[in-house]
């Protein structure tokens, strides 16, 4: 049985949540400009192993767009999972997350150590280390906020798509890219704005060092053609103890739209090797 419905985690945030399947739960967090419905391919495979819960992350899919930019916060965040996994009366879950939903979801692991039984982490950076490269990379993402709000989702969407970073998706077929394109579409312009203001990638501090605490099992994927991710794939391997890295041949920073089945495989694999099912 599959449901969907909003969670109020105060302070003007609303979360939308799509649940599915049965089992230990396995949280599913998308990146930016995703939604939860990215992960709408994953739920035939492993639906009858687990409790799927997937969160649309604030300013995305169906979450509203508070207008402060500090209640989208990463550390925030991981207060309102809590509150998520409270209210489905969930003690402990594995969590799934890709790019900006991978940060977030080492976030989680940091603060509630307690609730997380397992991490896998795609295309995720633990942050940036030096400061310089930081203030650059917040006022990027600044400027992309404020170009959000001044031309709209259409012209945005139109610039984030010619970024090189999504270079190996040009191979999708036409189908999966007007769907990808749709979904970005759909997204609200100042929860983009503010997603980019208040969680950016130069907005927070590097947690190399705190994940080294952590004891949860993890999995670590990159795409074989994006090789920033890969060597930040490396970084995280090394710092997480007993963490496993698995690089996607054939795909950039979006395994799981790009090599599907493969990404399928491992992360069900590794579940299963951990005990998770």
């Amino acid at each position: 049985m599959s449901e969907r419905f909003d969670v109020d985690a105060g302070d003007g945030l609303r979360l939308h949540v799509a649940a599915s399947g049965n089992g230990p739960a396995l949280v599913l967090l998308h990146g930016f400009t995703g939604s939860s419905e990215t992960w709408n391919f994953l739920r035939p495979s492993l639906d009858s192993h687990y409790r799927i819960v997937a969160v649309d992350l604030p300013g995305h899919g169906r979450s509203s767009s508070p207008s402060d930019p500090g209640r989208y916060s990463l550390e925030r965040f991981a207060a309102d999972l809590a509150t998520v996994l409270d209210t489905l009366e969930i003690e402990r879950a594995a969590v799934l997350g890709y790019s900006m939903g991978g940060r977030a979801a080492l976030r989680f692991a940091i603060a509630r150590p307690d609730r997380t039984s397992a991490l896998v982490l795609e295309s995720t950076s633990p942050g940036i280390s030096d400061a310089g490269e930081r203030e650059e990379r917040a006022a990027g993402d600044r400027e992309l906020a404020d170009f959000i709000e001044r031309e709209g989702i259409a012209a945005f969407v139109s610039r984030w798509e010619g970024l090189p970073l999504w270079e190996s998706q040009r191979a999708l077929p036409d189908t999966s890219r007007k769907t990808l394109r749709d979904q970005r579409l759909s997204n609200n312009p100042r929860g983009l704005a503010n997603s980019l203001r208040g969680a950016g990638a130069g907005g927070g501090l590097d947690v190399l060092d705190k994940v080294r605490s952590l004891t949860a099992p993890a999995l670590i994927l990159a795409g074989e053609l994006d090789t920033r991710y890969v060597e930040l794939g490396r970084r995280l391997a090394r710092a997480i103890p007993g963490a496993e890295l698995e690089i996607v041949a054939g795909c950039g920073h979006a395994a799981h739209l790009e090599r599907p089945e493969a990404f399928t495989t491992a992360v069900a694999d590794f579940l299963a090797r951990i005990g998770a099912a």
